[in-house]
């Protein structure tokens, strides 16, 4: 490089490698030295919260997903309020709707018990979710680990990155693409609504469209949970043939034109995710390995790892 010039060229190999150097150092080893049980102590506690409350289940997956589409899979979601944090548990995709933060912070109590400072609170939330799919009857699959945790949170960003039930087949696709994910991932992921409940003001409207998107007969059972006006938080299972059981049935609801919220059906509306919702109904197996695949995808966006973010203690705060 000449004096006085900017070699771009370098400094973007250099940029690179700092990324992916940073998503190398997850391992599906990292604890096995610094915490061995950690992952069994996680999932006698997952399992025992399942137990008392099956529906739990789709809140683990759920809160993993929302940490990870806002400043990546760093636990930001689990913040409360603080001078210079605006909580994320707030913003309108999560307020009355994420869950099952107590499980949470109880899984990091009995991590803490046996590895102080070791274990964050974001990899718990990976673990979670898989252990949690696992416990109804769902795929599991390796998780990568060594993501630290956030000491920031922004209901701003919660507001502007999570998907919305109303959007459009290509805002979704979008969405998606902004983290990394392609449409198969899209889909797949989507497939965690096999399982978990809707707020009945999150499907008024789709219910009540007369639209020629949607069953009638579904749409009438739906109304009788959900009147035009009123008990907004009254829930319905997002699949009504097995609601408690990680299968592949979401998808035959779609091509059923069952879905419950906007965002369900549009994916099976004549666009270009028709044909992998149809594969997916067909072929459980390949919506079980899909999705796995997809969660270790979701899980890799932009960790904080080496000596960026801190172990929190308590996964509600800053230590």
């Amino acid at each position: 490089m000449k004096s006085g010039n900017i070699n771009y060229a370098a400094i973007a190999a250099t940029f690179f490698l700092l990324m992916i150097s940073g998503q190398a150092q997850l391992s599906s080893t990292f604890y096995d030295s610094t915490c061995p049980n950690a992952l069994s102590t996680i999932r006698t506690s997952i399992r025992q919260a399942v137990q008392s409350e099956r529906r739990m289940a789709a809140s683990l997956i759920r809160l993993h997903f929302h940490d990870c589409f806002v400043q990546g899979c760093d636990a930001s979601i689990l913040l409360d309020d603080a001078p210079g944090i605006t909580s994320e548990k707030t913003a309108a995709p999560n307020d009355r709707s994420a869950r099952g933060y107590e499980v949470i912070d109880a899984a990091k109590t009995a991590v803490e018990n046996i590895c102080p400072g070791v274990v964050s609170c974001a990899d718990i939330l990976a673990v979670a979710a898989r252990d949690a799919s696992a416990a109804v009857g769902g795929p599991s699959w390796t998780v990568k680990l060594g993501r630290r945790d956030s000491t920031t949170a922004t209901r701003t960003l919660a507001e502007s990155n999570l998907p919305s039930f109303r959007d459009s087949l290509d805002v979704l696709i979008g969405t998606f693409r902004d983290k990394g994910l392609n449409e198969r991932d899209m889909v797949a992921l989507s497939g965690a609504h096999t399982i978990g409940q809707a707020r009945c003001g999150q499907f008024r409207e789709r219910i009540y469209s007369n639209g020629t998107d949607i069953d009638a007969g579904f749409a009438s059972t739906r109304q009788r949970q959900c009147p035009t006006s009123g008990r907004d938080d009254s829930l319905a299972p997002l699949d009504l043939v097995t609601p408690n059981s990680f299968d592949n049935n979401y998808y035959k609801n779609l091509i059923q034109r069952k879905g419950l919220l906007e965002s369900d059906q549009v994916l099976f509306s004549g666009g270009s995710t028709d044909t992998i919702v149809t594969e997916y109904s067909n072929n459980p197996r390949t919506f079980s390995s899909d999705f796995g695949a997809a969660m270790i995808k979701m899980g890799d966006i932009e960790p904080l790892t080496g000596q960026t973010g801190i172990i929190r203690r308590i996964c509600s705060a800053i230590n």
